[in-house]
């Protein structure tokens, strides 16, 4: 599998079935953002073998490094590149949910997913994770990879990568390691990656995030 490599721009702006619709936040159309999630998406899920990435993971390996936003943008044109179901799942175990950091009103129930844009859902963490421990047990997992089967395609957002991201990681079929430019260090993505391939986790590509000059034309075209 060819590995992924873009670069997302700094400076461009981050802009059982539903029970209910619910309207996702504005979302600036950006001719060099939409480029650049349409390359990422063609990249990612559709130039494998058929079939063989359905299902990806998003974790940044810098902490501070929100991909709430990114993973959203991905889901979205998702849905415009076919007739497809779309899952963006909260698969992460930080104090604010999902919708809230995407400021997307809540559905009316915790553990269903709800429509938030055309042939688009949000799954949040209480359709897998047991609200009770809140700890991740096999039967947590077993309910995390269900959830991702009721859709076409589904984009997991993780918290940022560590060993519990890679317990979960092995929920779907891989996972996009996000790194920060100009913060994140060759060598510690490098031990990352490692980690990964030691637990058996498909590191399906790298993202570069936060660049702070437009991203050349030409990376594009030799994808």
């Amino acid at each position: 599998m060819s590995t992924l490599e873009l670069a997302i721009g700094e400076n461009v702006p981050r802009t059982e079935p539903a029970l209910e619709a619910v309207a996702p936040p504005a979302i600036t159309v950006d001719p060099a953002r939409r480029e650049q999630m349409l390359a990422l998406v063609q990249q990612l899920y559709f130039r494998q073998a058929p079939g063989q990435v359905r299902h990806a993971g998003f974790a940044a390996l810098e902490a501070e490094t929100d991909t709430a936003r990114l993973c959203l943008d991905v889901a979205t044109t998702l849905t415009e590149c076919g007739h497809y179901d779309v899952g963006l799942i909260d698969a992460g175990l930080q104090p604010e949910a999902l919708h809230e950091r995407l400021q997307i009103r809540a559905g009316t129930r915790a553990d269903a997913s709800w429509l938030i844009g055309p042939r688009l859902w949000l799954a949040p963490r209480g359709k897998w994770l047991d609200s009770q421990s809140q700890r991740v047990w096999d039967p947590s997992l077993a309910r995390l990879r269900s959830t991702t089967l009721e859709f076409d395609f589904s984009v997991l957002c993780f918290d940022p990568l560590s060993w519990l991201t890679s317990r979960l990681s092995q929920t779907c079929n891989g996972v996009v390691m996000v790194l920060t430019a100009h913060r994140t260090r060759r060598q510690a993505a490098a031990r990352m990656h490692e980690t990964l391939r030691r637990a058996r986790v498909p590191v399906l590509g790298t993202i570069l995030a936060e660049r702070r000059f437009p991203v050349p034309p030409a990376l594009y075209r030799n994808l």
